[in-house]
């Protein structure tokens, strides 16, 4: 019995000791909570104009795993190359869908079929394509080659 305390201690001291040398992760904040999103959209209008693309309004939050999934997908291999050639990205933050409520509503984004979900605006402003039935929504189980088609067709 004395041996299994000895080892417990031992077990738990080494423990401690991981967690105390462990750098903590930091949190996943892909969508800025403190962002003016009409600004970052007419800053996107303005980049889209002159670039001659269309911006990509995706609406999203930093608890939202779909969200999470879409960003870093969004950030790589063939999806950041179609995504860097098509569009300026914009991402509006929505928060508890208690935030930007009313730019999503402007663009006609029902926010309740799930996020994350995308508007395509010329550089006008006009609203090209919505996702209005939460086509993005899940996201994690999408993968790469089903978003790659979803962004590859006329939007």
């Amino acid at each position: 019995m004395t041996r299994f305390w000895i080892v417990a201690v031992a077990m738990l001291a080494a423990l401690t000791a991981m967690a105390q040398t462990s750098a903590p992760v930091p949190a996943w904040r892909g969508y800025d909570e403190a962002a003016d999103a009409r600004a970052d959209i007419e800053q996107g209008r303005a980049q889209a104009a002159a670039s001659g693309k269309r911006v990509l309004v995706v609406f999203g939050a930093n608890w939202c795993g779909d969200c999470r999934v879409l960003d870093t997908a969004m950030k790589q291999g063939r999806l950041k190359a179609l995504m860097d050639g098509r569009y300026v990205v914009v991402k509006v933050d929505v928060a508890r869908f208690d935030k930007n409520v009313d730019i999503a509503q402007r663009y006609g984004v029902p926010l309740k079929k799930g996020i994350p979900t995308v508007a395509v605006l010329a550089a006008d402003g006009s609203v090209s394509f919505v996702t209005a039935g939460g086509e993005l929504a899940d996201a994690r189980s999408m993968g790469e080659d089903a978003l790659l088609r979803f962004f590859d067709r006329p939007l």
